[in-house]
């Protein structure tokens, strides 16, 4: 599987850095215009729609049309891992359905004094290969990881 990662201090506490991405608000702030994000359903392990925090089981229905070309493509992201420690939290989610063949990013946060450093880490495969899509994948996934590591530090600083 072909790998991206990004890591970012930001000016906050660990409690507020993580309180802000357990919660799909943080992930629709988070997202890019360009990539015109719909959120179509949240379902949480228990079945609740809309859940307040997402927990393990919590499924997400999202769509996508990067730049508005092209028709939209759905997925479905799930929340697989969820645990907090002293100075430390991580969540991992997959995608069950969408255009990766596999794709598992996680978020991890550590506490660093005041302040919280953010990591990204997502492993993915496309449909057809990494070989032949995997270096262009860098080309959408850096400006996207870019601008929410520069929205989390403009919206929680």
């Amino acid at each position: 599987m072909a790998r991206y990662q990004r890591r970012t201090r930001v000016a906050a506490p660990l409690e507020d850095v993580w309180a802000f991405h357990s919660r799909i608000e943080g992930l629709e702030a988070l997202t890019p215009g360009w990539m015109n994000l719909r959120v179509e359903a949240v379902r949480g392990p228990d079945g609740e729609d809309d859940p307040e925090v997402l927990e393990v089981g919590t499924r997400i229905r999202l769509s996508t049309r990067p730049f508005g070309v092209g028709p939209r493509q759905s997925f479905v992201s799930r929340i697989v891992d969820r645990e907090e420690g002293d100075g430390t939290a991580r969540f991992v989610d997959d995608m069950t359905d969408g255009p990766f063949r596999e794709w598992r990013h996680t978020h991890r946060f550590f506490a660093d004094g005041d302040e919280t450093i953010v990591e990204d880490d997502v492993e993915y495969a496309f449909p057809l290969g990494d070989e032949i899509l995997g270096p262009l994948s860098v080309v959408g996934f850096e400006p996207m990881f870019r601008y929410r590591h520069r929205k989390t530090r403009e919206l929680l600083e």
